[in-house]
């Protein structure tokens, strides 16, 4: 068996990665950086082979969990860092470090319209059960977008109130069509919020933007960092889990609502994962380049195709995500299915429109992984609304990211080059 890309197609594709050489070799030079840092990071902190073994029940003095959390507190130029297997998710990571970091009668102010769909309900503008920021008499509030782009006066007005003691920053775009945040832009929102409210911490939502660019967040004023392991800093190993990495005060209140007060990150077993958190992230820059490259790639072909994307294909990268603007829902379920026809697990499943939880619509995902929903794995995912964007992200290699684009473009717009059809056997 083989996978039957018509010549056509992969014309196409090798027309669009001529065209991506510089972009390429930046993406490259970056993760050189990158691992030079990680590498350091383990070194510094003598990384041994029994650090990788796993504690049990309360897993009190489990050195690996302990020495990783310094490493990753190095890495984000952070005073402390909670990396834990018991985060089931980033919303979850997220929800803990929001809860240490607020109190009843605070306000939480979102900076760049609202948050990503699942933390909807954490914070209580959507009803999804008992037990949200709302209910224990958190106020939210929200700087909406100006012209797309972030309203940096509108948020300096907002982030004065001195009851605003917690300032929430989205660097990755979510499910809407606004450019994701650098490093830079992140920087400045931050100046301006400790201009007008010194007392407010900045949290970032960092999840897709770990090690695409040489810094992060918290290396220009962020307090909080925030992600989940089965993104970016995995590296594609990573089982599950998630992260905090700021000020020590908020990463500890964020370790006493993982755990219980008087508990915090004292507890944890890990199971045995310790080796795979290891590895997993002396990986990921290059992990992450290539799922940056995989991102670029599928934005050259689709531009070639005449479909517009977001970033261009030419475009300096602030995480792993490209959107492709689709058009119309049946392109938009073909492209990711073609998506899924090219993982490496569960190629026969056809993935079709379902209503996941956390979600105002129903949702499309191509998902074909080793660890599930691990989106630093080639997948796609859309919302089924107009304008029928999807978001394409991840590729463990290069090379297996490049043809699962191809297949996707064989799937979805076959019908328009008067291609045949990809066989699957």
């Amino acid at each position: 068996m083989t996978l039957q890309i018509s010549q056509r197609v992969l014309d196409l594709g090798e027309k669009a990665r001529q065209g991506l050489a510089e972009q390429f070799a930046r993406i490259d030079a970056i993760a050189e950086e990158n691992t030079a840092r990680v590498l350091s990071a383990f070194q510094k902190h003598r990384v041994a082979e029994g650090y990788f073994a796993g504690t049990t029940g309360y897993g009190y003095d489990d050195l690996g969990r302990d020495q990783l959390d310094q490493i990753y507190a190095d890495l984000f130029g952070t005073e402390a860092a909670l990396v834990r297997i018991q985060f089931v998710n980033g919303t979850h990571a997220i929800t803990c470090a929001l809860f240490g970091a607020l109190k009843a009668g605070d306000v939480l102010l979102s900076a760049v319209g609202a948050p990503y769909d699942t933390l909807m309900g954490a914070i209580g503008t959507a009803d999804k059960g008992h037990g949200s920021l709302r209910d224990y008499g958190v106020e939210y509030r929200q700087v909406e977008l100006k012209d797309d782009c972030p309203d940096l006066e509108g948020l300096a007005r907002a982030a004065a109130d001195p009851r605003v003691k917690a300032v929430l920053i989205q660097r990755s775009k979510g499910y809407s069509t606004r450019a994701s945040l650098s490093v830079a832009e992140i920087g400045e929102m931050c100046r301006i919020v400790k201009e007008v409210n010194p007392g407010a911490a900045v949290l970032v939502d960092n999840c897709y933007g770990e090690f695409v660019e040489t810094q992060e967040p918290t290396h220009v004023g962020a307090d909080l960092v925030v992600g989940s392991l089965i993104k970016n800093p995995g590296g594609g190993l990573a089982p599950t889990g998630g992260y905090v990495a700021g000020r020590r005060d908020l990463v500890e209140g964020a370790a006493m609502r993982l755990t219980a007060p008087g508990i915090g990150g004292e507890c944890g077993c890990t199971l045995g994962q310790n080796r795979l958190l290891y590895q997993g992230l002396f990986l990921a820059p290059h992990t992450v380049a290539q799922a940056v490259k995989t991102a670029v790639f599928a934005a050259g072909v689709m531009e070639l195709l005449g479909y517009e994307t977001e970033p261009a294909s030419s475009a300096v990268r602030h995480d792993i995500i490209q959107m492709i603007h689709m058009r119309e829902p049946e392109a938009l379920k073909k492209f990711c299915k073609g998506i899924q026809f090219g993982a490496p697990v569960d190629s026969y499943v056809t993935p079709e429109p379902w209503d996941m939880p956390g979600y105002d619509c129903q949702v499309i995902m191509a998902a074909g992984a080793f660890v599930q929903g691990a989106s630093i794995e080639l997948s796609a995912d859309a919302p089924m609304r107009p304008p029928y964007t999807v978001y394409l992200q991840g590729g463990l290699t290069f090379e297996s990211g490049r043809l699962g684009v191809l297949l996707a473009v064989l799937a979805a717009v076959a019908a328009y080059l008067d291609l045949k059809p990809a066989k699957r056997g």
